[in-house]
C-alpha cells in the first residue's frame, strides 16, 4: 500500500491514537456501510449532528452516541468531521462512558458532557500534546484504573508491550508468573480491565502502527508484529473496528501509537 501524503491543513488531516484497550480517530467521517466491531464506539459529531441507522431498528439524529460492540449499524455524517472513540467493552472507561449516556436504548445517546466533548474534539489533531488527548478520553469516561500493581501482571504486560512480546502465549507468561494458566488469566483481567487475548491483540495493533514509521510496507509491519499474514491482520482489524485497514490508511492520517500511560507516543504519517 502506498502511503498518502499528510495534508498541510488541519481541516483535511485525520489523526488516530492507539492505546492498549482503546483508540481514538478524529477526522472526516469514514462513511462506512452497515457494520459492527468487537469494540464499543463513542461517536461524536464535530461539525454537527449525524444519523445512526441500526440494521434492524430506527434511525436517530444525534450529536453523541455510544454504539455497543457487535451492534450492526451505519453512521451517516455527510463527510463532516467526526470523533470515533473505540473502547474495549470490558474496560472501566467503556462502563463509565455508558453511565454518562442518557437512557438504556441502543444506541445509547446524548452524553452528559456532550458540549465539552464536541468543543474539545474540534481541536484534536496529530500535533496536539498527548495529555490533552488523554483529557478528552477522561471527559468521555474516566478510566478508574490506576494501572496494574501486581508485579506478575506488570511483568507480563511489559513483555507484551516489548519489541517482540506480541507473540507471547498465555501459557508462557503464566509459567513465568508462577501461576496456572486459568489463575493467570483471571488475575490479568482483574488488573488490566481486559482479557489477555484482547490485550495481546491491541498490543499487536500498536506494534503495527509503531513499525509504520520505519517500515513503509504495511504487510511487512503486520507480520513483524505477530500476525500470521497480512490477510490475518486485515481480518483482525476489520473484526475489531468494523473497517478494513485499507479504508483508513488510504486517507491522509497521522497515527500515534501510544503505550502505557507513562510512555511517550511515536507519531507516524501515512
Amino acid at each position: 500500500m502506498r502511503p498518502a501524503l499528510l495534508s498541510e491543513t488541519c481541516r483535511d488531516q485525520a489523526a488516530l491514537w492507539l492505546w492498549p484497550g482503546q483508540a481514538l480517530y478524529v477526522g472526516p467521517s469514514l462513511e462506512l456501510d452497515v457494520h459492527s466491531g468487537a469494540v464499543s464506539c463513542l461517536a461524536v459529531g464535530v461539525d454537527g449532528e449525524f444519523t445512526v441507522e441500526l440494521e434492524h431498528g430506527p434511525r436517530h439524529r444525534v450529536r453523541t452516541a455510544l454504539v455497543s460492540a457487535r451492534l450492526r449499524h451505519k453512521i451517516v455524517a455527510g463527510g463532516s468531521r467526526m470523533a470515533f472513540c473505540y473502547l474495549d467493552p470490558a474496560s472501566a472507561r467503556e462502563r463509565a462512558c455508558r453511565g454518562m449516556m442518557s437512557g438504556d436504548a441502543e444506541p445509547a445517546r446524548d452524553h452528559e458532557r456532550e458540549a465539552e466533548l464536541v468543543r474539545l474534539a474540534a481541536s484534536l489533531n496529530g500535533d496536539l500534546p498527548l495529555p490533552d488527548v488523554r483529557n478528552w478520553l477522561e471527559l468521555a469516561g474516566p478510566d478508574g484504573l490506576a494501572g496494574s500493581r501486581d508485579p506478575r501482571v506488570l511483568q507480563a504486560v511489559a513483555r507484551l508491550d516489548g519489541v517482540s512480546g506480541q507473540r507471547s502465549a498465555a501459557k508462557e507468561l503464566a509459567a513465568e508468573a508462577g501461576l496456572s494458566v486459568s489463575a493467570f488469566l483471571r488475575l490479568f483481567r482483574a488488573e488490566t480491565g481486559t482479557t489477555f487475548r484482547r490485550y495481546r491483540l491491541w498490543a499487536r495493533m500498536l506494534r503495527v502502527a509503531a513499525l509504520l514509521e520505519t517500515w513503509p510496507d504495511l504487510s511487512t509491519a503486520a507480520v513483524e508484529a505477530g500476525f500470521a499474514s497480512p490477510s490475518h491482520f486485515s481480518s483482525a482489524f476489520h473484526a475489531m473496528f468494523g473497517l478494513r485497514p485499507s479504508t483508513l490508511f488510504s486517507r491522509r492520517v497521522v497515527i500515534r501509537a501510544v503505550g502505557r500511560p507513562e510512555n511517550e507516543s511515536v507519531p507516524t504519517s501515512v
